[in-house]
């Protein structure tokens, strides 16, 4: 089956942004009693606010943290509340580092009585929509407002990566905030292209030349997750948004008419009718699972798989010695995009919250401004070799050749790294498009039966009154 981040240190594009938001294994709250409660009218722990509490943490205050023990362990979580105590020595800390986040806590939100810091992750964690209709999370505003924790002239929210905000806000108030960033490419092996003097192309033409070198010299250019076409349509979304720019983004999140109609989309998904067309696709990639699609990779068979920035930690023991896998940029398809050539699609996870109704707010805030810090986030991923959602964490270490790739890449895009939203929003819509391209893909469908499949579906959840609209 395809691989959870909640179990292990590497998302797939599914599983990341519906944990962003609200699909995937959850386990929702009784909406009806999240009211209720003995303890619903305790007062919070708070203290005089200062240059130095900018959030006003009572300094004796208890605080209790339940961060999900999955891929990435606990001890980065430890080694924040370590800083945590060196600020605050009479503060005790309650640390839970579990994996069921849900079953463990749903009774406590129900009773009113949750802890100060939750890191909702993993199968089974609450359900987000649950949790932020019943207003059971806290604004996180003060906190994105407050001086960062490494530098007081700079705020919280200006050391976060493009998208982390947005990531974690629902109608028009933060109430999560991701402390992982993921970024999603073409990935290759660099020593390989060294010996064959191949250069990483910028364009798709370029791209459909280096296919026929690659083919004649015996190497299928691409493969990809066959039984998961979602992981192909990460190049060719990315694609058009670098076609149609931000107001494509716009048009598809907000089922707009006609959306995925556009020239953008068109000129997309002809490319990769082409790629198929030509033979450049790896022979019996459609029934490849993703481990057995990655694998072939790793032998040599082909020379590109599409997949995020988790693909380096799922083949650490897969890929042969040597064999340096980095990141590139998906090639732009026309000369007039909107975006430049290095924007990247990216998105954040693993899911931390503040209660509302927990006992020591401030603290909980105050703990998540230490988290964030560049030190933190230089500890997390040093250990966890995945890329914090910091500006600058990696800055100064010794990566591995795909989280250095993926670091370059996220700096190289800047402000231009991007996500679609459609996919945590409309589920059904999100399984039309990955049909829909795995059918392009193998020659079942054209172009234009791609974007008309994808339209319907589209203009059928924008009619359906049942289905909760978001505005991007």
């Amino acid at each position: 089956m395809n691989p959870s981040p909640f179990a292990q240190p590497y998302p797939t594009r599914r599983t990341v942004l519906r944990a962003a938001v609200t699909a995937g294994a959850t386990l929702p709250l009784l909406s009806a009693c999240v009211t209720s409660g003995k303890d619903s009218d305790a007062k919070a722990e708070t203290g005089a606010k200062s240059s130095t509490n900018p959030l006003g943490v009572k300094e004796d205050a208890p605080l209790e943290v339940v961060i999900f023990k999955g891929g990435y362990g606990d001890d980065y979580a430890k080694k924040a509340e370590g800083l945590y105590t060196s600020k605050y020595p009479k503060a005790t800390i309650d640390h839970k580092g579990i994996q069921k986040v849900g079953e463990a806590l749903q009774p406590r939100f129900v009773a009113n009585t949750p802890p100060d810091v939750v890191d909702n992750t993993g199968a089974g964690r609450l359900d987000l929509a649950t949790l932020v209709g019943a207003k059971q999370l806290s604004d996180l505003k003060d906190l994105l407002e407050a001086p960062s924790f490494d530098d007081p002239a700079v705020k919280v929210k200006d050391t976060l990566l493009p998208g982390v905000i947005e990531d974690g806000t629902f109608d028009g108030s933060t109430l999560v905030l991701n402390f992982t960033y993921t970024a999603w490419g073409l990935w290759y092996s660099k020593p390989l292209f060294a010996s064959k003097g191949w250069t990483y192309p910028k364009t798709w033409d370029e791209m459909m030349a280096l296919c026929a070198t690659i083919k004649a010299a015996g190497i299928a250019p691409w493969t990809y997750q066959g039984k998961y076409p979602e992981y192909m349509n990460d190049p060719l979304l990315t694609m058009a948004a670098k076609t149609g720019g931000t107001d494509l983004l716009k048009a598809v999140d907000n089922l707009q008419p006609n959306a995925w109609k556009s020239d953008a989309f068109k000129a997309a998904a002809e490319a990769f009718a082409e790629l198929a067309a030509k033979g450049y696709i790896m022979a019996g990639s459609e029934a490849l699972s993703h481990t057995e699609s990655q694998a072939a990779w790793c032998q040599g068979k082909a020379a590109f798989i599409p997949c995020g920035s988790w693909l380096e930690a799922e083949q650490k023991d897969v890929a042969p010695k040597g064999f340096d896998m980095v990141m590139g940029a998906v090639p732009a398809r026309t000369a007039s995009d909107k975006m430049g050539g290095a924007a990247i699609q990216a998105a954040s996870s693993e899911a931390f919250i503040v209660p509302a109704k927990a006992k020591n707010v401030a603290g909980g805030m105050e703990y998540l401004r230490i988290l964030f810090s560049k030190q933190s986030a230089k500890s997390f991923a040093e250990s966890a070799g995945t890329l914090p959602a910091v500006v600058g964490a990696t800055d100064g270490l010794t990566l591995s050749s795909g989280l250095d790739s993926t670091s370059a890449a996220v700096k190289a895009a800047g402000k231009e790294a991007f996500t679609f939203r459609f996919r945590t929003w409309y589920a059904p819509l999100a399984k039309a498009v990955d049909d829909a391209t795995g059918e392009l893909i193998n020659k079942r469908a054209t172009p234009a039966e791609w974007a008309d499949r994808i339209q319907k579906a589209a203009d059928a959840i924008a009619k359906d009154s049942s289905v909760k609209k978001y505005t991007r």
